[in-house]
């Protein structure tokens, strides 16, 4: 089986790249340990200053892979690694985030990505809960938006994800390489040279940067997400993996597959 994650080294930057895009790159076991393998190697490495998390094909992360999940617990392990990880995080989104895709992209240090990226919190239309991902994102996130947006599951754009905090910056007409007018699919994955433009002065900035100076206000930066982990991490995964066990949950993920409403709405 091919890798599910590809590794590529420039001078002080180390990219990762999710490589499963006939799942949207979701949640399976096996990407979450390859992705906690690389992250290891990277943090291992005197040489990167920066690792930039991207995705090929039209979706970043779709969230938990339903056919094949990783353990709760493991997710939780990858949050924490990526937010105690003691180099910057970059995540480059040119496709769409999904239900646990929004907390790996919730942790990660600066988040980048272009005009036609969508985001929902998918997981109560399923019957399941945005529980670990709470911890690394409601410290980040505005709280009326994050209640909303968890609770209703609705679609939203760059725009708002930025204005919430979901996001640091995003593309614009003209930036992200689409003015918006020429019909393109918003689920096509769009504008990666003009998002790395977007990125450019972000990834000078960190190449500048002494090391341990770095690291040193990374940990300063992110203490209340690391907080957050560490406090609520281990009921968090209880709370998913009890509701992904539960008959409400199977009739969710029952009816996705099934392409019909949950019983609820009958």
């Amino acid at each position: 089986m091919p890798p599910l994650v590809h590794a590529a080294r420039t001078p002080g930057l180390t990219t990762l790249t999710l490589d499963s895009p006939a799942n949207r790159n979701a949640l399976s076991a096996t990407l979450v340990q390859e992705l906690r393998a690389a992250l290891a190697t990277a943090a291992a490495d005197r040489s990167t200053r920066a690792v930039v998390l991207t995705h090929t094909g039209t979706t970043f992360c779709a969230g938990a892979d339903l056919k094949s999940p990783c353990d709760p617990a493991d997710f939780l392990a990858l949050l924490r690694e990526i937010a105690e990880l003691p180099k910057p995080v970059v995540a480059r989104v040119t496709g769409h985030v999904r239900a646990g895709g929004l907390g790996l992209l919730g942790v990660c240090d600066i988040a980048a990505a272009g005009q036609a990226s969508t985001y929902a919190f998918t997981e109560t239309h399923l019957g399941v809960v945005p529980a670990v991902i709470s911890a690394p994102l409601l410290p980040r996130l505005d709280p009326r938006a994050a209640a909303r947006y968890f609770l209703t599951a609705e679609v939203f754009d760059a725009a708002e994800a930025t204005r919430i905090g979901l996001l640091t910056l995003h593309g614009t007409d003209g930036t992200d390489g689409t003015d918006g007018t020429d019909g393109t699919d918003a689920g096509d994955a769009v504008g990666a040279e003009g998002l790395d433009k977007l990125l450019g002065p972000v990834l000078e900035g960190l190449l500048k940067a002494g090391p341990e100076a770095l690291a040193a206000t990374k940990r300063l930066v992110t203490a209340p997400v690391r907080a957050a982990l560490e406090r609520d991490g281990a009921a968090l995964t209880e709370l998913s993996a009890r509701h992904f066990a539960s008959a409400e949950a199977r009739e969710g993920i029952s009816a996705r597959f099934e392409r019909r409403d949950p019983s609820w709405l009958r």
